[in-house]
């Protein structure tokens, strides 16, 4: 398997879910400005859509969408308990985690990035939406240890991922008492520490 990313985008998370479940793959880096692989190769024919993650499997066929391409790895390695049993209630909290992540937090938080995102915007979501969407997951995380209990699971790497950027974009969130101990929790894995290590993101 290979997979494409960009050092601290979205990417991280099937990259730090493949190390998770112990997979063997080889990544590609992309520069997403210049739609181009490190190797030099076009990015638009790998994916039209011009966005990491983009994970191709063996057989040639290219899965893309972090939420569906952290489940599909994780039902590789079923024993490792990154995603509950396909069909039960468990599951079902685990996409209701990753969808609340994708719409709620990733394209709100993802949208500060933006250089043509109006100041306006950027207020809004940093000072009324972004305080209740944290404050909902840190009371969420009392008394657990991830977001579905005592096992970490790809809903906690995609969260991670997502959260992370708030050191880039200076948005602080150590008043969620939850939230900061989960944040350094989760950080202090050892295969989480690899993915941040093979991106750069740390030394």
């Amino acid at each position: 398997m290979k997979l494409y990313f960009s050092p601290g985008a979205c990417s991280l998370s099937p990259h730090i879910v493949l190390r998770e479940a112990g997979l063997a793959f080889d990544l590609e880096q992309v520069d997403l400005k210049e739609k181009k692989t490190k190797a030099g190769a076009d990015y638009w024919p790998i994916n039209p859509k011009g966005q990491v993650p983009v994970l191709q499997l063996d057989s040639g066929d290219r899965l893309t969408e972090g939420p569906a391409i952290v489940q599909y790895v994780a039902d590789q390695k079923p024993a490792t308990g990154l995603a509950p049993a396909a069909g039960s209630l468990p599951r079902y909290k685990l996409q209701e985690w990753l969808n609340y992540i994708t719409s709620e937090l990733h394209k709100s938080i993802g949208a500060l990035f933006s250089p043509v995102t109006p100041d306006a915007y950027k207020q809004l979501v940093t000072k009324e939406q972004l305080p209740n969407k944290f404050a909902y997951v840190d009371q969420q995380l009392a008394g657990k240890q991830y977001l579905l209990g005592d096992n970490f699971s790809v809903a906690d790497a995609y969260l991670f991922t997502v959260l992370n950027w708030t050191n880039f974009l200076k948005i602080d969130i150590s008043g969620h008492a939850n939230l900061k101990a989960y944040m350094a929790r989760v950080a202090a894995r050892p295969k989480v520490q690899e993915a941040l290590k093979a991106e750069g993101l740390v030394k």
